[in-house]
């Protein structure tokens, strides 16, 4: 506070009042304190409980979504962890890149000990704010090129894993479902790595369709008609996630179509609906609970100065076979 004060020419006080109270300062006086305490990497410190040595035992983590299992299996696999290493977790959703930087400079305010996002996307800003910070950072869902600490699978890998495994089963007709618009890359690698394991087992790739995310399950029968229409002939089908999986099922059946007669359907994510709808959905299962542990590991290693030598963990994945395909 003292060099941002100096550098703006006011007193720590209107520092103070900025962040604290800013109808109390004058609209030129706080946009310049704000310019340079973002310059500085300046941010309230609002742990007042911490420690002496200055240490916190709270770790902030950001997620996306708390709608589908595989986030509840990360975010309680992280839970377990803290509270054996006498941790507290504190969780914020971000369904954008702009709550997700709100969420970040909260969670820097608080002074945590170590912040866990998913996906490597984020705001330049806060990837500045983080810098000048040095508080510990893992991304997760990601396998290669982290900010700092990264835990995740290859989703490329596993599109190969389930296409080929559709393929073995004797289905040439494979139709893939992505996303489209602006998404993470954990779904956009998937639509490239699906056309190159058709493309090496001698088959035809252009069978893609993009629903958009906010679907559900009103996603599936999108997507099976879309592909139908590029080829009536399909005779299996990819989707994104289990939801939109279970969306084809639903569909499949007003149509009157037999699973996996008439059309193989597998999905990803290994949610509750994959085991309990009929028939059960092939699917492809991260490993959410492990990835939520080693993130807190990662984040409470740094902390204590047992930094692991390897920062980037493959937490894997496999594939999950039910009646579906």
């Amino acid at each position: 506070m003292q060099s941002v004060a100096a550098a703006a020419g006011v007193s720590p006080m209107t520092v103070s009042n900025t962040f604290r109270y800013p109808e109390r300062v004058q609209g030129e006086t706080r946009r310049r304190v704000l310019q340079i305490a973002a310059e500085l990497g300046y941010v309230p410190n609002h742990a007042a409980g911490n420690l002496a040595s200055g240490q916190s035992r709270v770790i902030g983590a950001v997620i996306p979504s708390i709608k589908n299992s595989s986030f509840y299996n990360y975010v309680r696999g992280m839970q377990d962890h803290v509270a054996t290493e006498g941790y507290q977790l504190i969780l914020k959703l971000a369904d954008t890149l702009s709550q997700e930087a709100s969420a970040i400079r909260t969670f820097v305010g608080l002074r945590v000990a170590g912040i866990a996002l998913v996906g490597n996307e984020h705001e330049n800003d806060v990837l500045t704010l983080l810098r000048k910070t040095g508080v510990p950072v893992v991304e997760s869902w990601v396998h290669h090129d982290p900010f700092d600490m990264a835990v995740g699978y290859s989703t490329a890998n596993a599109t190969r894993a389930i296409t080929n495994l559709l393929i073995g089963r004797g289905y040439r007709r494979i139709g893939f479902v992505g996303y489209q618009g602006d998404v993470s890359h954990r779904f956009t690698e998937r639509v490239p790595a699906f056309r190159e394991a058709m493309e090496e087992a001698g088959l035809a790739s252009e069978r893609v369709f993009l629903v958009d995310q906010t679907d559900g399950f009103g996603a599936g029968p999108k997507a099976l008609e879309g592909l139908c229409r590029i080829d009536p002939k399909l005779d299996a089908i990819i989707c994104p996630t289990d939801i939109v999986a279970a969306g084809v099922l639903f569909e499949c059946g007003r149509r009157g179509w037999k699973v996996p007669e008439r059309l193989a359907v597998a999905g990803w994510g290994d949610y509750e609906i994959a085991s309990e709808i009929t028939p059960g959905i092939t699917t492809v299962q991260p490993h959410a609970y492990e990835m939520g542990q080693h993130a807190m590991s990662l984040i409470i290693q740094r902390t204590t100065g047992n930094s692991r030598q390897n920062t980037i963990i493959d937490s894997g994945f496999h594939i999950v076979r039910r009646a579906s395909a």
